[in-house]
């Protein structure tokens, strides 16, 4: 397995194709959007060009890293003749539905169809491929290059085959895979979006502020970032997502999203990406200046 595609480009399909080009793999990444591509593979550039400054790769390194990487516009010619797919576009199940219905009529009968997301069911994804045994979860985490563990996630139907294959293929990136069963959130979503959910409700209930919450997170319980600075991190709207998957699926109103969380969202206010959440990221990507809706 030396062919493989990886389907958008944004923060985590761009971390993916870094990471398995940079083992010697031959990566197309795929978007539809060229200004995507363009961004992706700048991103990775920047990236790898940090990794030189550290001296933890060589230049040569570097650009071998990019000559393994190919980009399409087009599922269908970007998936020829490759032996895996790994799906990381945005966290909507019937966009994630749509893209593997392509991807089983374009990708040949043996490519194992993996999906990156960090929730959606995948037996579900699955069930709409003539191949539930070939569909897998792989669930990076972000940022790829850097973070160690690959979720393993075995649908319904997954064979076994697959999942030693994908979990062997996983160490050959340097990671550290970890078979997990098919649940709503899997196990590292199910543990950590109660955990931010709290967090933000207890910012709305007035226990205590932003900082004071991230600073309890970071020196009480040695987490390398607070939990609200970590929703900034991921997306509000990607935890906002995550959460409703796991409402609908366990019907349990421990996992329901705190209201303001969705007015959040609703008002734009995501994180980094939007230059604003929890913390106000106008001049510094780091959560140094909290947002002024939250200052005492």
């Amino acid at each position: 397995m030396k062919n493989i595609a990886v389907i958008g480009a944004g923060t985590m399909g761009n971390g993916i194709a870094h990471t398995f080009a940079q083992s010697g793999f031959e990566v197309n990444l795929i978007d539809i959007s060229e200004t995507s591509l363009k961004n992706g593979m700048a991103t990775i550039t920047r990236n790898l060009d940090r990794m030189v400054a550290k001296e933890t790769i060589t230049e040569v390194q570097k650009e071998d890293t990019l000559k393994n990487i190919n980009t399409f516009t087009s599922i269908s010619e970007g998936v020829k003749n490759v032996s895996l797919v790994v799906e990381a576009a945005t966290e909507n199940v019937d966009l994630k539905l749509n893209i593997f219905k392509q991807l089983d009529e374009a990708c040949a009968k043996d490519c194992i169809l993996a999906t990156n997301t960090s929730s959606i069911s995948i037996t579900h994804i699955a069930a709409v491929t003539s191949r539930p045994d070939k569909v897998i979860g792989m669930h990076f985490m972000n940022p790829v290059p850097i973070m160690q563990l690959v979720e393993i996630i075995r649908g319904y139907n997954t064979s076994d085959i697959v999942t030693h294959t994908i979990m062997d293929l996983s160490k050959t990136l340097g990671k550290t895979p970890v078979e997990v069963n098919d649940y709503p959130g899997f196990v590292a979503n199910r543990i950590l979006m109660p955990m931010i959910n709290e967090s933000i409700e207890t910012l709305y209930n007035g226990v205590a502020g932003v900082h004071e919450i991230d600073t309890v997170m970071k020196l009480g319980m040695a987490h390398p970032m607070g939990p609200l600075q970590l929703a900034d991190f991921i997306g509000l709207d990607v935890c906002l997502s995550i959460l409703h998957v796991m409402y609908d699926g366990f019907k349990n109103p421990k996992y329901a999203p705190c209201p303001l969380l969705v007015n959040m969202v609703r008002a734009g206010k995501l994180g980094i990406k939007s230059g604003e959440g929890f913390y106000d990221y106008s001049e510094s990507k780091k959560a140094e200046r909290i947002s002024r809706q939250f200052l005492k």
